[in-house]
């Protein structure tokens, strides 16, 4: 899954694709690059930002679905908790809500998801994104975690969402210290156990930089350390910056695994 931030402030490439021209180049490479899905999202969640409107949060993710569903048939996610800019984005071509509320900000958002047949990514969050590193803390985080997200499952499907259309997503750094992310990528297992695809993002991600004293833009060789975790420990799909070299390194993995079944 790619990483495709039109917004002036994400904490990783912010401002760097706010026209759809730029958006539209950045898509195109990394499809070439690898990317099975495009995740496109409006509106920064990183620790610490401010809400947007619907209204912005419209203006510039419509225009770039709407041009790369024309050209190809990309398989486009929409990254957002409000449920207007989720239906209008289905509209425009995209198939999957990639929420980090796991479908709770939005009352509305549940009912896009199942009327519009969506495939949905419920990730955790402690609190907001304005609030969600302030001292966050849980009784057992695995166990806190993991349950939240089986009740959403249990909630959502009893509701009419269609369980075969449910991903999962931990959320590293959303509302987690240093140490309850490598617990959270330490104890995959536990959420492979739901028989969801499980979808994983710590691409470029401070916690990292806490470990290597990085600075964002230094990340890489971090990142594809934790990707490779993640998909020897049963991740389904990785949310990265770097699609070309997150491919190579899946590809080189591949390649071992299967080696090792002859």
């Amino acid at each position: 899954m790619g990483i495709l931030n039109v917004t002036p402030d994400s904490f990783s490439d912010g401002g760097k694709y706010t026209t759809v021209e730029k958006a539209i180049e950045h898509a195109g490479t990394m499809l070439s690059d690898g990317a099975d899905i495009l995740d496109i999202g409006g509106e920064s969640t990183r620790p610490g930002s401010d809400p947007v409107t619907a209204e912005d949060e419209l203006r510039r993710v419509i225009p770039v679905i709407e041009a790369l569903c024309k050209a190809s048939d990309v398989v486009v996610s929409i990254d957002t908790t409000k449920a207007v800019v989720a239906e209008k984005a289905i509209s425009a071509g995209a198939c999957i809500i990639n929420d980090v509320s796991a479908l709770t900000h939005d009352p509305a958002m549940a009912e896009v998801a199942i009327s519009k047949g969506a495939g949905v990514v419920l990730m955790h969050m402690l609190g907001t994104p304005g609030t969600m590193q302030d001292s966050p803390a849980y009784n057992d985080v695995i166990r806190d975690i993991a349950g939240y997200l089986d009740a959403r499952i249990s909630e959502l499907a009893s509701a009419g969402l269609a369980e075969e259309s449910i991903a999962v997503d931990p959320g590293i750094g959303f509302g987690k210290t240093l140490e309850h992310n490598l617990r959270l990528i330490a104890s995959l297992k536990e959420f492979g156990s739901f028989g969801k695809p499980v979808v994983m993002g710590l691409s470029r991600k401070s916690f990292l930089g806490r470990i290597t004293g990085r600075e964002v833009d230094e990340r890489l060789a971090g990142s594809i350390a934790a990707l490779a975790y993640c998909v020897l420990n049963g991740v389904d799909i990785m949310r990265v910056h770097d699609v070309r070299e997150s491919r190579d390194a899946i590809e080189v993995l591949a390649a071992i695994r299967d080696s090792g079944k002859r």
